[in-house]
């Protein structure tokens, strides 16, 4: 049987964190190897309809549309975005704050799909999204999707609103919270958008943007950006 995180894990911090079942009938195969089921095929990207079901449940095998249908079901209502927060709170001693750094990442998406742009630099149909991470490489939240086809500072009020609400929900402060940001993201905007949240923005100065050293409003922590 492939596992992808062990049940005990899967029992204690997702399942508490699902919607309850209000009608309908009671799944056959264990709650815990259908989540198993759903993180395998995150995890290696294969098509639903091609997962090797009888290598993920030990005894009532589903149909891969009934896993889907718990995926579906638990997306729209939220039910991820719960448990990540949850996880978040319940381990936020290990979390290492002191420094953050926050950066886009480009997913090929070769087959399209949504919010997927073409990207020059990539010669391929790709979708961005922002993260956040601790000082230690840590995950801690990401924006929604964004084509490709916009910069990085495209609607960056929403969705840094989008990252923030997270660490929020999780009670993490934001208030004193030191966070680099490469060139891409040296703007105004982005600047009153961190100073009203309380964050101390270390943001990399763009050559395009670039003023004599007299002219510079903002300090820049060159050693601690590295």
């Amino acid at each position: 049987m492939f596992v992808v995180l062990d049940k005990d894990t899967i029992v204690e911090e997702i399942i508490p964190h699902l919607p309850k079942r209000k009608r309908g009938f009671k799944p056959k195969s264990p709650i815990s190897e259908i989540i198993n089921c759903i993180l395998y095929k995150l995890k290696t990207g294969v098509q639903w309809a091609l997962l090797p079901m009888e290598q993920l449940f030990s005894e009532v095998v589903p149909s891969y549309k009934t896993v889907f249908g718990h995926y579906r079901k638990w997306c729209k209502e939220g039910a991820w975005q719960t448990c990540w927060v949850e996880i978040l709170k319940k381990n936020k001693s290990k979390i290492d704050c002191s420094s953050c750094d926050f950066d886009g990442s480009q997913t090929p998406a070769k087959k399209g799909g949504e919010e997927v742009g073409y990207q020059a630099r990539k010669k391929a149909k790709t979708t961005n999204s922002l993260f956040l991470s601790d000082r230690q490489g840590l995950m801690l939240a990401m924006s929604q999707p964004i084509s490709c086809e916009h910069h990085d500072l495209y609607n960056i009020e929403t969705h840094f609103q989008e990252i923030t609400s997270i660490l929020k929900k999780a009670e993490i402060s934001t208030e004193g919270l030191f966070v680099n940001f490469d060139a891409g993201f040296d703007s105004e905007n982005l600047r009153k958008i961190t100073a009203s949240e309380g964050i101390i923005a270390n943001i990399c100065e763009n050559k395009r943007n670039q003023k004599s050293p007299s002219e510079r409003e903002y300090y820049f922590a060159k050693k601690l950006y590295k």
